[in-house]
């Protein structure tokens, strides 16, 4: 196992990866910074949710290697991996009538024995849980009664439970307003400052990318084209380059960090008029 291996909780070498034989990554390498927030950004159909898929061992590559904690994670075993790393796949669904405290139980099943029933440290997880999110007088409310942000932390509360220093999340904030996306982000953050999760996540915002990220990584046809800080990578050329937009990049005026305006040609007319 080499020194670097040993610091990198996750990366890839030379990764490919394919759906039904089609190639959607190619020879990727990349390292996910321990004990921080990275945000992979992109257009649609640039390889973001199958990088995360492939990094989660449910997507097996084609050739190279995801290696998790120095060891290839093809050969350890699924519950060995589920103890190390957490995903929470976009948009996932509960059965109806299941209820908070349920659902975020099923996240001490990498920790079950046919012959052990529930422990106290299995109780202990699942409160824990429940507190962190801010759902513990929701917990015997059925998933689906709940708001779109308190099911949101539902979900994060399940991954929470397994207790794993790393999450990945596809597209955390999808189908939530506005209110819900900061509610959900600033969980994540609380997180990762106060526990030191190392947090991957898949975001269309560019600017809460900005604002929530130690680290953004910005894909476009399965490729990484830039890596490192949000002020490292939006910039008004690379935002051209991966998605094809013209922009201004200015300092957010809360955070300082960048935040990216699109022209457009109505931004662009209205300009010239003024």
């Amino acid at each position: 196992m080499s020194a670097d291996r040993q610091i990198n909780c996750l990366e890839t070498r030379n990764l490919n990866l394919a759906y039904d034989g089609k190639p959607i990554i190619n020879h990727l390498n990349l390292t996910i910074p321990t004990g921080q927030i990275t945000a992979l950004v992109g257009p649609n159909g640039c390889g973001k949710s199958t990088l995360l898929r492939g990094l989660a061992r449910l997507l097996k590559p084609q050739s190279g290697t995801v290696y998790l904690n120095g060891s290839d994670i093809l050969r350890l075993s699924t519950k060995v991996v589920a103890q190390q790393l957490g995903i929470l796949p976009q948009g996932p669904v509960a059965p109806e009538g299941l209820t908070v405290r349920d659902l975020v139980a099923q996240g001490r099943y990498p920790y079950q024995k046919w012959w052990q029933s529930w422990t106290t440290e299995d109780e202990r997880a699942v409160t824990k849980a429940l507190s962190t999110t801010d759902l513990t007088e929701f917990a015997q409310r059925a998933v689906d009664t709940l708001s779109g942000g308190q099911r949101q932390r539902a979900w994060i509360a399940m991954t929470l439970a397994q207790e794993t220093q790393i999450l990945l999340l596809d597209e955390p904030t999808t189908f939530l307003d506005l209110a819900h996306q900061v509610e959900v982000l600033e969980l994540l953050w609380e997180l990762n400052q106060t526990e030191g999760r190392t947090i991957v996540m898949v975001l269309h915002d560019l600017n809460q990318a900005c604002r929530y990220a130690d680290h953004v990584v910005a894909m476009r046809d399965g490729a990484v084209l830039a890596s490192g800080t949000p002020e490292i990578v939006m910039t008004e050329e690379i935002v051209q380059d991966v998605f094809g937009l013209a922009c201004r990049i200015v300092p957010d005026p809360v955070m300082g960090t960048p935040l990216c305006v699109p022209m457009g040609n109505h931004a662009r007319e209205r300009k010239r008029n003024l």
